[in-house]
């Protein structure tokens, strides 16, 4: 390695399970992405590859860090084809559009303005978990490769447009209030809903990286407030919204119920699997336990398996499903789609199967449903949500559990319900989550765990 080359010192706490997160300027220095460009470049020589597609979302920061990146990944040797500003579905688009499988999206998703990040895929694989620590170690090593790659731009938005109106079709028309609260999906979202044939009531579709209106994050109730308001003065029949970079859906009904991922998912399931009889459906641990008997029904076989987009793309990969999808609101579609997680393709599969019926509302209500929390968290230190964790599985009696699954954190299983707990791998926070036939039995779930997380853990603050 050229001796010239400084190394910054690497924030460890930017490493994140599924990608790289840091706050501009603090922990995420253009210092710091061009470091971790090199590295990237170097691993993409080692596996073959010869070049990179970068896109970036909306976020002020965009511009410097993926100029920064670009001159990393160079410096190792390999090509730099610049898409701008888009989607990260649409970077993932790009590594197949292109042919060159390996890709870079910069984006904080739907963190605040302050953050940003970089979601990695080299050589078709997503990197995660391990293969993130690798990369720092690497880098740190000064394990890297040395040549000079060329630049190139590239617009792949109409292409990806294209793509979804030659595969996805609307039986009718349809009138949707579309909230694209200001992230990177305005860039495209509009334009991709009108060519389908819908007539659209925009919310926020201009690309503002300071987030003026809401935070971008459709996964949380309050942020879903101004499509609410807005199918209540207009004549639109339902409202989707998208998170910041447009890998994730929200969905909401005429009435303003908000139809969680995981209930959107029976609706995906029961179509697909009318065209790949037998399949497996991939869904993590959030999700409602209405979703394995439904999927059973339609013909296909539950699996279950750990949170995290990039771990279910693992999964995705090895098992062969056709769909997976998890309660953040990343769903993946591999029959007809390229197995990536894609909030608006996901959109327009869901207008696909809504605009068969003569209005959409009774189709999304009569999805089954049951008594739940949204996700709760316990906010720890760093690494205590783990060790909490470690104990429960350990020590804790549920004794009227009828299964106790431990493929990621701890899911409980009762005749009329279940509670979750689990560690989330980006934030120092125990996730849990409460569903149940009716509010006593949720009662009498929360108890169990109030009184295992007490024992556990004497003196935690529990949200429930």
């Amino acid at each position: 390695m050229n001796a010239s080359v400084q190394i910054p010192a690497l924030p460890p706490e930017i490493f994140k399970a599924y990608d790289i997160r840091g706050i501009v300027g603090k922990s995420l220095t253009a210092d710091v992405v061009r470091a971790i460009g090199h590295g990237l470049g170097s691993l993409a020589r080692e596996r073959q590859q010869t070049a990179i597609a970068i896109g970036r979302d909306g976020r002020l920061s965009g511009p410097e860090l993926a100029g920064a990146l670009a001159d990393g990944i160079r410096t190792a040797g390999v090509d730099v084809i610049d898409i701008g500003c888009v989607p990260t579905p649409v970077t993932y688009f790009a590594a197949h559009h292109l042919g060159c499988h390996s890709c870079v999206s910069v984006t904080g998703s739907h963190n605040p303005p302050d953050y940003n990040g970089l979601k990695m895929v080299i050589g078709g694989e997503t990197l995660a978990g391990e293969a993130i620590q690798a990369l720092k170690r690497r880098i740190e090593a000064g394990d890297l490769a040395r040549g000079e790659g060329k630049l190139t731009q590239a617009d792949v938005k109409a292409a990806y447009v294209e793509r979804i109106l030659a595969d996805v079709k609307l039986a009718r028309p349809m009138k949707i209030v579309m909230d694209c609260g200001n992230g990177v999906a305005g860039a495209v979202a509009p334009e991709l809903f009108k060519k389908l044939g819908c007539d659209i009531v925009p919310l926020f579709c201009e690309v503002d990286g300071n987030f003026p209106n809401h935070h971008p994050d459709p996964s949380k109730p309050e942020n879903l407030a101004d499509v609410i308001r807005a199918l209540k003065e207009t004549d639109a029949e339902i409202g989707i919204a998208f998170d910041g970079d447009g890998d994730r859906l929200g969905v909401v009904t005429k009435d303003g119920e908000v139809i969680f991922p995981d209930r959107q998912l029976m609706l995906f399931a029961a179509d697909v699997l009318s065209r790949v009889p037998g399949g497996e459906i991939v869904y993590d641990v959030k999700c409602t336990r209405l979703l394995a008997p439904w999927i059973r029904e339609h013909g296909g076989k539950p699996v279950m398996w750990q949170t995290g987009h990039a771990l279910i793309k693992k999964k995705l990969k090895e098992s062969g499903a056709p769909l997976a999808g998890e309660m953040s609101g990343h769903v993946f579609f591999k029959e007809r789609w390229f197995g990536f997680d894609d909030g608006l393709y996901t959109g327009a599969r869901l207008l696909e199967i809504l605009a068969r019926a003569a209005d959409a509302n009774p189709v999304l209500k009569s999805l089954p449903n049951a008594t739940s929390t949204p996700e709760l968290n316990i906010k720890m230190a760093e690494g205590e949500p783990f060790a909490l964790l470690d104990k429960l599985k350990a020590g804790a009696k549920f004794e009227a559990a009828r299964e106790i699954i431990t493929i990621d954190g701890l899911r409980v299983e009762y005749a009329d319900g279940f509670g979750l707990a689990r560690p989330s791998n980006t934030t120092p926070v125990v996730v849990l989550r409460f569903e149940a036939d009716n509010a006593e039995a949720l009662a009498r779930i929360q108890a169990d765990f109030r009184r295992e997380l007490a024992a556990a853990w004497p003196g935690l603050t529990l949200p429930f």
